[in-house]
């Protein structure tokens, strides 16, 4: 005798693997580019400069 399937579950969790497989797509697709990571990170750091630039020394 076979095992019983509750074929709602087995519609659910194949679109959560197709969503899953859409989502990868598009952070291969969409994602930043190692220039816009770069640029966000040096200003980044430029306005952490900015700002430590500014600080009084404690004495």
């Amino acid at each position: 005798m076979g095992d019983l399937v509750n074929l709602r579950q087995v519609r659910k969790r194949k679109a959560r693997e197709e969503r899953e497989t859409e989502a990868s797509a598009n952070r291969t697709r969409f994602g930043r580019t190692r220039a816009e990571r770069e640029r966000e990170d040096a200003a980044r750091k430029r306005a952490l400069d900015h700002i430590e630039g500014h600080r009084r020394d404690e004495s």
